[in-house]
């Protein structure tokens, strides 16, 4: 029997207060073995009927940690107690002291795991610059929502206007003894109501949005299971961990009140991140890569571990699932998106969702600083698992939690919601990370990576993509190089993007709108038919067809020639042609009068293209047995 599956049984003989217990209490001691998507709001603390592994969610979704550190007691006891509730026990005050290598201290399970985890910590804080310190100072005193906002990058500004977002703590002290610790801000904005705590005013602007990023929020305390697992601090395991010198003062001076597991601005960074990707769509994977920095910058500041933010991270994508499946937020979640994209297009001067998306992205590296996908992709990836060892077998199947769907309904609005578990599942990271491998698949999850479409096609795959309802309806890019067996199928008046390395198998067939070619393989292994529509040949290499190619009277062919037989098209099988050739000849490529490209080339070649249109030049077209040639004229 494993060290988990030991602690759970010596927890339930713990907890057994009758032979017959009542019916209320056998309800609770399974509740948080429900989706986490209905049991959230077990996440409590100071409640006898939620303080075990069992029936607090969160403990729960977390209890992979148990297998690398046992806490001292089976319960959130740390620095609270609980009366008898419900036939419920009472829960005691631990007697844990918060003070690792002590009597009262948990017992290290897995040593080589907790070594690497506090090991991290240590070479990332002496390796620290000097701009990573403040910005860990920043991400440590200031609201979160006031330092993730700039993950908008070009929408900031018009995000903050709106938001009515305040920071009283916008730069670094010179040294400790003059730091601000407390920002006076209101951290993420006013919302619809006027808010008597916080001094704000009914917030026509953006009140909707600020409320829905609150609602996401509902019951994702991290405190349960901080005093539940009762793990302390990486510079209290280590003296060689260096804290920011200016975050000395905000050390907690009771250990026992200061659990470091899991990371309580990490999981607040991912709700607040995730909500905002929900609203702003257009920079969702710039929210996740802000949200994975904030972690990062636990790290750096000497605060918290890898472990830590992972289990943050977790915590955080399972509260915002939560929210986004209550039934009392459905109108809202509508209604913030719809405000928030109408005031943010405003503010950016254009006219719709499409054009808000280029607007999103129209400013460099220099002056967005997450501007590089490609950057933000590895960024992200390598905090997923922090490359701690492997405690599992990295080959188990993917899971996707329960109503995980969700976080992608405005991004992917032109996919169902098990067309979108699909993504979640072919886009998730391997097994076998400790703590990741949790039963719903939390942990698994890669955020940045949905975005970017299907990983693979298990089965064959219809997209309708309505270009009337706006947004990612209107045209989309799926970056993810794409495999499995199955046979990708574009429908709908939108443009569908393929740019991966893509090796799936069952082929690639185009009945309406759209569907643009960005990579030398983007249609797979398989066959390409082209029955309506119009097929775009976007990548600077030829086009690799692994099957037939077949194009219908109703459809058009657009190639985009240019050097290093950027255009064309090679097929493996055989080609049948009918339809449009509409060819352009990429910017720079100028070839001499009597120049010839062969455009196509294939097994055997039947049929000819009805129409063929060259912008800006006269050609002609050729056809062989095996290839079809255009010669640039004079």
């Amino acid at each position: 029997m494993s060290a988990l599956s030991l602690f759970r049984l010596s927890t339930a003989l713990v907890c057994l207060v009758s032979i017959v217990p009542s019916l209320a209490a056998a309800e609770q001691a399974t509740a948080a073995k429900a989706p986490y998507a209905e049991a959230g709001n077990t996440n409590k603390r100071g409640d006898a009927c939620f303080s075990t592994v069992d029936t607090n969610a969160a403990v729960h979704l977390l209890s992979g940690f148990l297998e690398v550190w046992t806490p001292r007691t089976p319960f959130v006891d740390a620095g609270v107690e609980a009366p008898a509730k419900d036939n419920c026990p009472a829960v005691a005050k631990t007697d844990w002291d918060g003070i690792p290598f002590s009597k009262a201290d948990g017992q290290v399970v897995n040593k080589p795991v907790h070594d690497a985890n506090i090991a991290y910590v240590v070479k990332a804080t002496k390796a620290r610059t000097a701009d990573q310190a403040v910005a860990a100072y920043l991400d440590d005193r200031r609201g979160k929502n006031a330092s993730i906002v700039d993950g908008l990058g070009p929408l900031t500004d018009a995000w903050k206007a709106g938001s009515k977002q305040t920071t009283t703590i916008t730069e670094v002290a010179a040294d400790a003894t003059t730091v601000k610790y407390d920002d006076k801000g209101n951290n993420r904005g006013a919302g619809s109501k006027p808010d008597t705590e916080n001094k704000t005013d009914a917030n026509p602007d953006m009140g909707l949005a600020i409320d829905f990023i609150n609602a996401a929020s509902g019951d994702g305390s991290t405190e349960p299971a901080k005093r539940y697992f009762k793990y302390a601090r990486p510079y209290r395991w280590s003296q060689d961990v260096s804290v920011i010198p200016t975050l000395e003062p905000a050390k907690n001076g009771k250990p026992v009140e200061d659990g470091g597991f899991p990371s309580g601005h990490t999981a607040e960074a991912w709700r607040d991140a995730l909500a905002m990707a929900y609203l702003v769509p257009q920079r969702f994977q710039e929210m996740i890569t802000r949200a994975s920095e904030m972690g990062e910058d636990r790290i750096l500041a000497g605060m918290h571990s890898p472990l830590d933010v992972m289990g943050g991270r977790m915590l955080g994508t399972a509260t915002v699932v939560y929210n986004l499946n209550k039934a009392d937020n459905s109108a809202l979640k509508s209604d913030a998106y719809a405000q928030a994209q109408s005031w943010l297009a405003a503010k950016s001067g254009v006219a719709d969702a499409g054009a808000l998306e280029v607007a999103a992205h129209a400013a460099p590296l220099a002056a967005d600083r997450f501007a590089d996908h490609d950057a933000n992709r590895a960024y992200v990836l390598q905090r997923l698992s922090y490359g701690l060892p492997t405690v599992h077998a990295t080959d188990q199947p993917a899971r996707v939690p329960q109503g995980a769907e969700a976080l992608l309904e405005t991004r992917l609005p032109y996919l169902d919601g098990e067309q979108r578990r699909d993504v979640l599942k072919t886009t998730e990271i391997a097994s076998g990370y400790p703590l990741l491998d949790d039963a719903e698949g939390y942990g698994r999850l890669n955020l940045f990576a949905a975005p970017d479409g299907y990983g693979a096609f298990e089965q064959d795959v219809t997209v309708t993509m309505d270009a009337e309802k706006g947004g990612f309806n209107v045209i989309d890019t799926w970056r993810n190089d794409i495999g499995g067996k199955g046979k990708l199928v574009k429908r709908g008046s939108g443009i569908l993007g393929l740019s991966g390395t893509n090796s799936y198998a069952g082929g690639t067939v185009l009945e309406e709108g759209v569907l643009v070619a960005g990579s030398p393989s983007a249609f797979g292994t398989g066959g390409l038919t082209v029955n309506g529509g119009f097929l775009v040949l976007a990548a600077d290499k030829p086009l690799t067809v692994g099957g037939d190619y077949q194009q219908f009277g109703n459809a058009a062919a657009k190639p985009t020639l240019g050097a290093d037989g950027a255009g064309t098209l090679v097929i493996a099988g055989k080609a049948a042609l009918s339809g449009d050739l509409d060819v352009t000849l990429a910017a720079g490529y100028d070839p001499a009068p009597g120049t010839t490209i062969e455009i196509l080339k294939a097994g055997a070649v039947t049929g000819i293209f009805d129409r063929f249109t060259i912008s800006g030049h006269r050609a002609a077209l050729s056809y062989g047995p095996t290839s079809v040639t255009l010669t640039i004229g004079g």
